[in-house]
């Protein structure tokens, strides 16, 4: 059935960061000729410095620049050994010093990230099985992939999700030896925590869990010695070490100030066997001498006093930020004691914009970008460290009171919105006033914007006249809207219902900027996916139906396929028309539970790619389209003339010998029973096609066919065998729009090689529409190479998806690498 050409992840990715490039926001230059840590030298301008991740400053230290530059003079610049034959004569000063820190053995690597690619596929075996927490760092997922290859089972839970964790466990426990969960103890966008005591507690529980924890974000700034936030949260329920189910990878660098990471671990057999043989442990190159004594520097001052007071320095001007965060009118992700805040900015637009103004106001702060964060959290990503000042700080959160303001009123946001997308995050005083000062506020705009839930409240003419083509003629639309409108129970006991939205959007003239239509219905979230995800997925939905499942909210219908709008694509007001819908959209997805919008069909990436993906929308690839196009009425003959000479031969070879074995009727009315007989053929061709995973449609949708004069079913019986019904194609003829479209078809594959059905029918549906005089025979999705095989055009079309977290999204990208 159909091959799909799915979306690059790598290619939405480069998407957006060429775009934040282009508006200079990332990958910039430091043109500082030196460093104090507070300030920062961008495009010849300084500023205050926010986006460090070194907290405590030690990377300014005196004590660590003198042992990097004594170690240099001393050992050179490296030494060029693998770590396996033998040590720099420093690397055992430091592992000393770190197993004091940590009391229990350590491994030094180069990374984290080389770190976690040495460890975790030694440490897992392939009777165990891996959760991620959704969350956790980008170099845990990468390792993890090094899993998949031997049929490790990897899964995912929703961030901080301890009761889908613990039916995680009890599903897997009777297949695995041991479950692995992997997160991070401070994650590093948002600043928030894992659940460390809670996931302690659940190793009681559970014999086989296994916890793994990213905590280069927890190091320096907080625990005893500065061991970090896991062990810290250990310390608390009792434990002087990392239980033996517990691995660390911490960090060196960052806020330990020097280079290289450490993997911690109590079991002293796992870190025998990991130190002899752990592939980037064994075969990449050791830390340099300056970064190992740098290391070592930095290790003797968190196992001082010292780090006591470095610690208290910075917590108090964490403290300090929060106290002025809480008297402005800010929206935050949480009021933590870590060195990470998070300001909600919402939608991609509105954070480019609050980068520009803090940019303009002298301070450097992180823009926090998908992948990092769903497209619609985008953010303003600060950090607190000890270079900081106090009067930094208020300069800084003045700057952001100030930006945020100017960013709502030039990027058109609002605080009821921003609130919306992120689940009410904490917000200053006097929040709930602004609110209804917002809405007396509001501009006037020139657009005036109608939203109905049905199309007769639409006028005929004006939907016709924008050209809307296909099955949604008025009509048809009309019919599809009665039909689908029907609640309805499936035989897995899930409840369908498709509701439709009409918006129209007018100038002050009153002339239509824009027309368009949406359908709000339960989705497969692998409708687009490979087939192999499908394949997986239904597994699962054998036990559970509606696993990995959505409300979206849908430009168009499932049902149809083609350009489900209309816009003056000149008017100067069309770019605010989308925002109109984009804003209605969302108030409609609060009231309906909407995970996920999809704007789909466009043939032209280009044309609104701008204002889509600045309102947080992701373009992906989707099947493509196969149309017959013709520009005058056309005979079978010149139809059949006009294909290629190999495509004649294919005809004369595949299918013409079939013609004579079976008959062809076209029923406008037929019997229920036989409306019984082409649904479940119908159900036979929709179990098959994974390519294109949907719900089945109802079987009351079929005899609403029976009874409208736009559809005609195209019947295909064998002429021997008592002339056995083998298969049906549904096709719906505008009289409006004079298109003719094969919209669904059935049949019964174990005549299908025997009868070529599905060719058969493919052939009888055109020479239809060719009789019909039908300027457009819009052949639909999937199986283009068959379609282009009887003279179709392809035609490449995109979709637009925002999601509301990406945790879906990247399941499916989960699966499909798993698969």
């Amino acid at each position: 059935m159909a091959k799909i050409k799915h979306n690059n992840f790598l290619d939405t990715v480069d998407t957006y960061f060429s775009q934040a490039k282009k508006k200079r926001i990332l990958h910039l230059h430091a043109e500082d000729t030196s460093f104090s840590g507070r300030f920062i030298t961008i495009n010849t301008l300084e500023f205050y410095h926010f986006g460090t991740t070194g907290y405590l400053g030690l990377e300014q230290d005196q004590r660590l620049k003198d042992a990097a530059i004594d170690a240099i003079q001393r050992y050179g610049t490296q030494f060029p050994l693998s770590k396996t034959y033998i040590s720099h004569p420093l690397y055992a000063s430091l592992e000393n010093e770190l197993e004091q820190l940590f009391n229990a053995p350590v491994i030094i690597t180069k990374n984290s990230t080389l770190g976690h690619l040495g460890v975790i596929p030694g440490l897992v075996k392939d009777q165990d099985a891996v959760i991620l927490d959704h969350q956790v760092h980008w170099s845990v997922h990468n390792a993890i992939q090094l899993l998949k290859p031997r049929g490790i089972s990897v899964n995912m839970i929703p961030h901080n999700d301890l009761t889908a964790l613990e039916d995680l466990i009890r599903e897997l426990k009777g297949k695995h030896d041991k479950i692995w969960f992997f997160a991070d103890g401070v994650y590093s966008m948002f600043g928030d925590y894992a659940p460390v005591q809670d996931l302690l507690v659940l190793l009681d529980i559970y014999p086989q869990l296994h916890l793994y924890f990213d905590d280069v974000h927890g190091m320096s700034w907080t625990g005893i010695h500065g061991s970090g936030y896991v062990l810290s949260q250990c310390r608390r329920l009792g434990f002087d070490r990392l239980p033996e189910r517990v691995m660390l990878m911490a960090t060196l660098s960052k806020t330990f100030g020097a280079n290289g990471s450490v993997f911690v671990c109590s079991n002293k057999k796992i870190h025998r066997k990991l130190k002899l043989y752990g592939g980037p442990l064994t075969f990449s190159a050791q830390l340099d001498p300056a970064s190992v004594a740098t290391a070592i520097a930095s290790a003797k001052i968190h196992r001082s006093e010292e780090i006591l007071i470095l610690q208290n320095e910075l917590k108090e001007k964490i403290v300090f930020c929060n106290d002025l965060l809480k008297t402005q009118e800010l929206p935050v992700i949480a009021y933590n004691e870590t060195p990470v805040f998070y300001i909600p900015c919402g939608l991609p637009v509105t954070g480019y914009e609050m980068f520009r103004h803090l940019y303009l106001h002298g301070i450097y702060a992180n823009l926090g970008l998908f992948p990092a964060v769903p497209l619609k959290n985008t953010g303003i990503r600060f950090t607190i460290s000890r270079h900081n000042e106090k009067e930094d700080i208020e300069r800084l959160v003045n700057g952001l009171s100030k930006a945020f303001e100017k960013t709502l009123l030039s990027s058109d946001s609002s605080r009821e919105q921003i609130s919306d997308l992120f689940g009410n995050p904490d917000w200053g005083p006097g929040y709930a006033n602004r609110i209804l000062q917002e809405h007396k506020e509001k501009r006037s705009s020139n657009l005036k914007m109608e939203c109905y839930n049905t199309i007769t409240k639409l006028d005929q003419k004006e939907w016709k006249d924008s050209m809307f083509p296909g099955l949604y003629d008025y009509q048809g639309q009309q019919w599809l809207e009665e039909s689908l409108a029907k609640v309805y129970t499936d035989e897995h006991g899930i409840t369908h219902r498709t509701k439709f939205y009409y918006f129209r959007v007018t100038d002050a003239a009153g002339d239509l900027v824009l027309l368009c239509f949406f359908s709000l219905s339960l989705q497969k979230d692998d409708m687009l996916a490979p087939e192999s995800v499908s394949k997986t997925f239904e597994q699962k939905r054998l036990k559970a139906p509606t696993y990995m499942t959505s409300n979206v909210m849908s430009m168009g219908s499932t049902f149809t396929e083609g350009q489900h709008f209309h816009a003056e694509h000149l008017h100067p007001e069309i770019n605010n028309a989308w925002k109109l819908v984009f804003r209605q959209v969302e108030v409609l997805n609060k009231e309906n539970h909407v995970e996920m919008t999809m704007l789909r069909d466009f043939y032209n990436e280009g044309a609104f790619q701008g204002v889509f993906q600045n309102q947080g929308f992701i373009q992906i690839s989707m099947p493509k389209s196969c149309k017959l196009c013709f520009m005058q009425p056309t005979t079978k003959e010149e139809w059949f003339s006009s294909l290629s000479k190999r495509n004649r031969r294919h005809f004369r070879t595949e299918i013409e010998p079939y013609l004579e074995l079976c008959t062809l009727s076209i029923n406008q009315e037929v019997s229920k029973a036989r409306i019984e007989e082409y649904y479940v053929m119908y159900q036979n061709v929709q179990k098959q096609n994974l390519g294109i995973n949907m719900f089945p449609w109802p079987k009351q949708l079929f005899l609403d066919m029976n009874i409208n004069a736009g559809w005609e079913f195209l019947e295909l019986c064998t002429k021997d065998q008592e002339s056995k019904c083998v298969g049906v194609i549904f096709c719906y003829y505008s009289t409006s729009n004079f298109t003719y479209t094969p919209a669904l078809i059935g049949f019964d594959y174990t005549y299908n090689t025997t009868y070529a059905v599905y060719r058969q029918l493919l052939y009888y549906s055109i020479l239809r529409g060719l009789e019909k005089n039908a300027p457009i025979i819009d052949l639909g999705f999937s199986a283009a190479f068959e379609k282009k095989k009887l003279g179709a055009e392809l035609w490449d079309t995109y979709a637009y998806l925002q999601s509301n977290d990406n945790f879906k999204l990247d399941m499916l990208e989960l699966t499909k690498n798993e698969s």
